[in-house]
């Protein structure tokens, strides 16, 4: 396990302490999550960061780190959802792209290919992510924010698959 592993790992832990913060009745819960979920998200870029900078890019760091992304963001959706705060349709668009881009990665890996994280899909996380921290913390205008996350998530899906058409062929065939 190194510096970049650990990192992501924590993101993981992160969670269950994250929901816990958000969903009890707990003084300042809310607060003291969007603290944890800020932390956790910034472990993202970081562990990336760390991984390269360091030349300690792992197998067990390339499959982990995506499954911690979707972890943090599936359980502040999942949150939001049982709080009232968004509807279950936009949760499922942002889960079920997470699903479905997943799946494409995994039969690129499996005909010895990477499919990279686009810019689109660094803008889609920013953007869902400042979307739920508006939610969490009641801020203005978190609503109408989810969902251009949500649109924006459509539209960075459709674009790796676009991009993956070489793949999809060589699977199919």
């Amino acid at each position: 396990m190194n510096l970049a592993n650990w990192l992501t790992m924590s993101r993981i832990f992160l969670v269950p302490i994250f929901m816990v913060l958000l969903l009890e009745k707990i003084p300042y819960g809310a607060e003291w999550a969007a603290a944890v979920f800020v932390l956790a998200a910034a472990t993202d870029g970081l562990d990336g960061y760390v991984a390269r900078r360091r030349r300690e890019i792992t197998r067990f760091g390339q499959l982990i780190d995506p499954i911690a992304d979707k972890l943090l963001i599936s359980a502040a959706l999942l949150s939001l959802v049982q709080l009232g705060e968004i509807n279950a349709w936009v949760a499922l668009i942002i889960i079920g792209r997470e699903f479905t881009v997943s799946g494409l990665r995994i039969l690129a890996a499996a005909e010895g290919q990477v499919i990279a994280a686009s810019k689109l899909g660094k803008v889609k996380t920013v953007t869902q992510i400042t979307a739920m921290l508006f939610l969490i913390l009641g801020l203005p205008g978190g609503l109408p924010l989810i969902w251009a996350a949500a649109g924006i998530t459509l539209v960075s899906g459709a674009h790796y698959f676009l991009h993956a058409q070489d793949i999809l062929r060589d699977v199919q065939a």
